[in-house]
């Protein structure tokens, strides 16, 4: 992942009010132009301000009043009414940009999260889950500062500025130049003071999201922080992320709490050096140099001073919300980076689809009939299905997770339709990676894996997928009913089918004992359920599936022997009929395996079935004789 220090913040500008345009096309313009129209207006008064005082100024000299109040109050009358339409403005833009910040932020994490569901299962295996935890977040909240302040601020501003330099070069030059030296001086300490503010800003925000990570594996992981009574090295390790965030932070906002108070003062010296060369050059009736051909007098110094004022003001406003933009734009970079990793790819065209047969030949079907097929599209317009059986044949592969670091090596095994085939092996033998290849989880180096005799490079994983069941060690459940949980494994199932799954896996005697049965609540971790209960019910989501091939890593491990031996008829029945792939250390569940592959640093060293490895007296052997536990 790239890091958020290294974005490309005019990139992330563009893209991001792209994606603004894109979100709301004819609301972002309609913002733009209230947000404009209340900066211009903002600047108009010092323009009314020269008008009044010139007016009283040449009826003083003249001695002429008649009509002067008339005019005055007509000053005043436009004044006002550009007041009203800035008051309108200010609150138009105000409620859109609420409308448009939530909205925006609303369709971005729908987009985050469609991307995160489309990416492979190697991005999460590689990233830190509290790490993409803070993209919804912290990104998200720094994102919203700035839709929703910061850039609004800074367009107001900088038009402001702009419209202010405008007016001054309008009615004097001499003076205005003093102010650009000013200004210049002020940008010479923005880019100095501020350029450091903005590095640690966005190293404040790497920072933070390595802390908010290690919080969520804490939260994850605090059972086991307790079990093995590593309370203090988890606070130290704390502490050593919340001082360095510590750090960052208390430079990024005593370089940004310092910029304010210098700019502040060097506005008050540029307002003090314009007076005094406003004054200097009524007093020797210099003549003036602007566009307007006004002569220099003091209805040019008072509005000048004004617009000086607030000239200097903006250019603080402005220095002020490049922090917050850096931020942003640092929280912008990081989700874009999310939404930029390449999803996983799916060039499958064989799919799964529900036939009836009919005199021998396979008739495809709309609605779900029990029957499953593979259509598999040919070049030359034809299309040919192959009833799904469950035939699974690896050849030769090979597999590494990391380059020059092999996993597995030329692994060939078939799984015959209805067979029941166990891997044995230490920690890291590779078993569980076979799995992994099965699913497409990842894809293998060399060789070929063949299902029902189609390489499953051509099959498309989302019809792959469906046709494995898989039972893991660790369940995950989600926060919902207990009969939704099962549903899981088919949208589409019935309430008694469910049921029927419960009892097929012997969760349904738990779950009749539950405050509300099958429509108990239970939250994501399960924490009201024991650990077997919990795999019960994933054994349940399997059988709801219905699918042709199993796959049972560590299925049962976390259960105790009674209540293995209450599922053990259960799984029996769900594995008959079907290809079923075992991983496990218990001998009860890998001794009556058809086929039990042993496996070593990712070589199948021995295969055979338990009475075969008995006689051969190998690896099998040894482990059967020497420990009641395979690992």
């Amino acid at each position: 992942m790239n890091n958020p220090g290294e974005i490309n913040k005019k990139g992330t500008v563009i893209r991001l009010l792209k994606m603004l345009v894109r979100f709301y096309p004819v609301m972002v313009p309609l913002t733009l132009f209230f947000i404009i129209f209340n900066a211009v207006a903002s600047s108009i008064p010092a323009i009314f301000m020269q008008n009044v005082i010139s007016l009283i100024e040449s009826s003083w000299q003249s001695g002429d009043w008649n009509g002067v109040s008339t005019q005055i109050l007509g000053f005043v009358s436009i004044l006002a009414t550009f007041y009203v339409l800035s008051l309108i403005s200010g609150f138009a833009y105000n409620q859109m940009m609420a409308i448009i910040t939530q909205g925006s932020l609303r369709k971005l994490r729908i987009n985050m999260f469609d991307s995160m569901q489309k990416l492979p299962i190697s991005y999460f295996d590689q990233n830190n889950h509290g790490d993409i935890m803070s993209y919804y977040t912290n990104d998200i909240d720094t994102l919203r500062q700035l839709i929703s302040q910061s850039l609004p601020q800074l367009l107001i501003s900088g038009v402001t500025v702009l419209t202010i330099f405008i007016i001054m070069i309008y009615y004097s030059v001499w003076l205005m130049l003093v102010v650009l030296v000013g200004v210049f001086v002020m940008l010479k300490v923005v880019r100095r003071v501020g350029g450091g503010a903005s590095k640690y800003f966005i190293r404040q925000q790497t920072s933070l999201a390595k802390e908010e990570g290690f919080i969520e594996e804490m939260m994850h992981g605090q059972k086991v922080v307790k079990v093995f009574c590593h309370e203090e090295e988890s606070e130290k390790a704390f502490d050593e992320l919340n001082e360095q965030l510590f750090k960052e932070s208390e430079k990024a906002n005593r370089y940004a709490n310092t910029l304010g108070p210098i700019l502040n003062n060097i506005g008050n010296v540029i307002y003090v050096v314009v007076t005094i060369v406003g004054s200097a050059l009524l007093l020797f009736n210099v003549p003036n140099f602007s566009i307007s051909g006004l002569a220099f007098s003091i209805s040019i110094v008072v509005p000048f001073l004004n617009m000086t004022k607030q000239f200097a003001g903006n250019i603080n406003q402005v220095s002020q919300q490049i922090n917050a933009v850096v931020t942003g734009l640092a929280g912008a970079g990081r989700i874009f980076t999310l939404l930029d990793v390449e999803p996983e790819v799916d060039d499958g065209y064989v799919t799964l689809v529900n036939v009836t047969e009919e005199d021998g030949k396979l008739i495809e079907q709309p609605q779900r009939t029990g029957i499953w097929a593979w259509k598999h599209p040919h070049e030359d317009g034809t299309t040919t299905y192959t009833k799904l059986a469950g035939d699974v044949r690896l050849e030769d592969v090979d597999f590494s997770y990391v380059p020059g670091k092999p996993i597995l090596h030329d692994i060939s095994l078939f799984a015959q339709p209805g067979q029941k085939v166990a891997f044995v092996g230490a920690t890291g033998a590779g078993k569980t990676t076979i799995t992994n290849l099965l699913n497409r989880f990842y894809d293998i180096q060399d060789g070929k894996i063949r299902y029902d005799g189609i390489n499953i490079n051509k099959i498309q994983k989302s019809s792959l997928r469906r046709s494995l069941g898989i039972v893991l060690q660790d369940t995950n459940l989600f926060s919902d009913s207990v009969i939704n949980n099962i549903r899981y494994g088919r949208l589409d199932a019935t309430d008694d089918e469910c049921i029927i799954a419960a009892k097929l896996a012997g969760a349904h005697d738990f779950i009749t004992r539950l405050p509300e049965g099958y429509n108990t609540q239970i939250d994501g971790s399960g924490e009201s359920l024991s650990q077997g209960q919990r795999q019960l019910l994933s054994i349940a989501r399997a059988a709801i599936a219905d699918p042709p091939v199993m796959i049972l890593d560590e299925a049962t491990s976390s259960i105790d022997t009674r209540t293995e031996q209450i599922i053990q008829q259960g799984m029996d029945a769900l594995m008959v009929g079907r290809t079923v792939f075992v991983i496990a250390h218990r001998l009860s569940t890998v001794k009556n395996s058809d086929v039990i592959m042993v496996l070593d640093h990712g070589v199948v060293i021995e295969r055979g079935s338990h009475d075969q490895l008995i006689e051969e007296k190998g690896k099998y052997y040894q482990l059967y004789t020497g420990a009641f536990e395979l690992e």
